[in-house]
């Protein structure tokens, strides 16, 4: 499919590929022991593999697009600049879930999102442990292993099931507001259940296929979203920021 001059079939196949060649990283040492250092807080852990899945993933595009530019998870916490135009842009989490990675939990993903126009319109969202592929691209409809998916039809909130994640600050403030949130969901809104499994994409990606009906977190970054949102979006779902937009 083409979209401004660009083959978005031929950008999600890369993206496939690539993802698939990560995930092979991420398989070999998921039950080794890990070499773990932490960026933000004692929460925001980062590995080797990590590290690794994104140097694959970014050279091997680059090479094959090299007029693209390109937002890591990694690179821009070892300090690298962003700067975010209408170009089209590879957005990377190389391993979504580092936590879940450093426990041998198996809600992992290797997340590529690429944007045109500050648009999502290719998206990959890859769970290498559970061999679970989502994909999407604009216009085309959203997949799990190449089966069509679709969000649920629940319009009820106290008929569903809310994924949330408290994410990786421990300020006393944060958690307060955490607290209330989940509370507000639990006993206001009187859902079903809730869920916290430690990855943004895959959390937006059960709720592409409809296994929960929503998702909530606060701070999330643009590598973290990028591709779970164009998924949610062509199964029929939306995304939206705590304003109500995106």
């Amino acid at each position: 499919m083409a979209f401004d001059g660009h083959d978005l079939n031929d950008y999600l196949q890369s993206a496939i590929n690539v993802a698939k060649a990560g995930g092979e990283l991420i398989i070999e040492t998921f039950y080794k022991e890990k070499s773990i250092e932490t960026k933000s807080s004692s929460a925001d852990l980062v590995t080797e593999t990590d590290k690794a899945v994104e140097k694959l993933i970014f050279s091997t595009l680059k090479n094959k697009y090299p007029q693209h530019s390109f937002i890591g998870e990694e690179s821009v916490s070892d300090g690298e600049a962003v700067e975010y135009t209408d170009n089209a842009t590879w957005m990377v989490d190389p391993v979504d879930g580092t936590c879940n990675f450093v426990h041998s939990f198996p809600t992992v993903a290797v997340s590529i999102g690429l944007t045109i126009n500050k648009q999502a319109v290719v998206g990959v969202v890859y769970n290498p442990i559970l061999n679970e592929m989502y994909t999407a691209i604009k216009g085309g409809g959203a997949f799990l292993n190449n089966k069509p998916i679709k969000v649920s039809g629940q319009t009820e909130l106290c008929k569903s099931l809310i994924i949330h994640e408290l994410g990786s600050g421990r300020e006393a403030d944060k958690m307060e507001i955490n607290r209330q949130n989940i509370h507000r969901v639990v006993q206001e809104g009187k859902v079903h259940g809730t869920r916290s499994m430690g990855s943004a994409a895959l959390n937006m990606s059960f709720v592409a296929r409809g296994a929960a009906e929503a998702y909530f977190e606060y701070g999330l970054h643009c590598w973290d979203y990028c591709a779970a949102t164009i998924i949610v979006q062509e199964a029929g779902g939306c995304v939206r920021d705590p304003g109500g937009k995106f």
